[in-house]
């Protein structure tokens, strides 16, 4: 008895052509290296590399059609990052577009590309600050999962006079309950209308441990702590990927990132409502950043909300020196 081979309904070639074709193109290699701890929308990226809309949308067409790039809608506009790898050339691709720079005047831009989406967010709160707590609680405001949050911080059971350090307090609401969990708080945010209300907060409740500093967590925050922690704040700062990078090195060894965010969702409203940039975030995304910044993921807590949101509580820990050490080893083993 003879033997066919099996027919195939595809060419198994046409995914590898269609990956060297969109290989082929410097620009779509450099919007790829573009995309590599960050996503844009097609406007973004035609301003980034000065060519028009429609131009970028063939080369993003071309990378999609590959594998190269996945796409997320974020309300009327869709945000493209890379994809996954899927094979060994496309791994092996992506290794060497993360060694070339990107040329100076595209970093000049996607620098106002971020510049940009951080104004619009300044500017929301520096308007908002008096109503912001009602607008937040249209979508999650803290008496939602603030229980559970609270449940999460004390399973891990920091020693005596561990340190917290809250990004972003908005109003202080969370300060009371890590004033009376560690023995120094700390408190950062850059808006001084928000910092103001959460500085009542903390003389109304007698906080003596909190001390509340006007600054920038991303770029002048030398402050570390044991705990660190951001309550619907991620979704605020116009590169999370980088974001999530700088404040894991506030994290002291050994000590843990707490986090609450909106699980991705598709209510554009949020944006003026709440002056959100991002409609929350992939679990999967959260987790690939932690562990590209160093943290460990732990453990995760959802909480499906009545008006459709969904929260997501999330637990990363920082390795201490020696667990760094052993870790170092094993991978260059």
């Amino acid at each position: 008895m003879t033997l066919r081979a099996p027919q195939l309904d595809f060419d198994p070639c046409d995914e590898l052509a269609a990956l060297c074709k969109a290989g082929g193109d410097p620009l779509r290699l450099n919007v790829l290296r573009a995309l590599s701890n960050d996503s844009f929308g097609v406007l973004e990226l035609a301003q980034i590399f000065a060519i028009g809309q429609s131009g970028m949308s063939h080369h993003l067409k071309v990378l999609a059609q590959a594998g190269l790039v996945a796409t997320r809608r974020e309300g009327n506009a869709i945000f493209y990052r890379r994809a996954l790898p899927n094979g060994r050339l496309h791994a092996a691709l992506l290794d060497d577009i993360d060694e070339l720079p990107l040329p100076g005047d595209v970093q000049t831009r996607i620098a106002a590309v971020h510049l940009q989406r951080a104004t619009v967010s300044r500017d929301f709160f520096a308007r908002m600050a008096t109503s912001f707590q009602a607008q937040q609680d249209l979508i999650a405001g803290l008496p939602q999962y603030r229980d559970s949050l609270l449940a999460l911080l004390d399973a891990l059971h920091f020693a005596p006079g561990a340190t917290a350090l809250e990004i972003g307090p908005g109003d202080g609401a969370f300060l009371p309950e890590l004033a009376r969990r560690f023995a120094r708080v700390t408190a950062l945010d850059n808006s001084p209308a928000m910092l103001e209300l959460a500085s009542q907060r903390c003389a109304a409740e007698g906080l003596d441990n909190v001390e509340l500093k006007l600054a920038d967590a991303l770029e002048d925050a030398p402050v570390t702590a044991d705990c660190v922690v951001l309550n619907m704040v991620l979704h605020h700062f116009a590169t999370p990927a980088e974001a999530f990078r700088k404040l894991a090195a506030l994290v002291a060894p050994g000590g843990s990132l707490l986090l609450s965010e909106l699980c991705s969702h598709d209510q554009s409203w949020a944006r003026e409502a709440c002056g959100d940039l991002w409609l929350g975030f992939e679990q999967e995304d959260l987790a690939r950043w932690a562990t590209a910044a160093g943290l460990t993921p732990g453990e995760s807590l959802y909480i499906g909300l009545k008006n459709g949101f969904q929260i997501q509580l999330r637990h990363f820990a920082k390795p201490d020196a020696h667990s760094a050490f052993s870790l170092r080893q094993e991978r260059n083993r």
